[in-house]
């Protein structure tokens, strides 16, 4: 049996920008991802804390320590700036690999979204 667990997850991060004009995805800091093992085009589901809004999209990396955290296109009307959103994405295993399966997990600060 295979069942679907948290992979990745950027907790609590700051919405820097949303442009509605862009083709769409969530723009991170490479930073940020590379922390979270995050791939540029991996599914990832958004939840907004500021207003209870839930929704996926795919990453896209932003320069790497701009704490950048964009939502393009239909996401960005979702968020607003400054929301504090957390980033998640899910792994299919095997279920017994998943009982000793680890997440990586990043608690940037949420002020400028750096991980120190």
């Amino acid at each position: 049996m295979q069942i679907q667990i948290v992979k990745s997850k950027i907790h609590r991060v700051k919405v820097t920008g949303a442009d509605l004009n862009y083709i769409g995805s969530i723009t991170i800091d490479e930073t940020l991802m590379d922390a979270a093992n995050l791939i540029e085009g991996e599914k990832v589901y958004i939840v907004n804390i500021n207003n209870g809004e839930r929704f996926e999209t795919y990453a896209i990396k932003g320069a790497k320590n701009s704490g950048e955290i964009t939502l393009n296109g239909p996401a960005a009307r979702r968020v607003q700036k400054d929301d504090i959103i957390i980033i998640m994405s899910y792994a299919i295993m095997d279920f017994e690999e998943a009982k000793t399966f680890k997440p990586w997990l990043v608690f940037p600060n949420e002020k400028d979204n750096s991980l120190t």
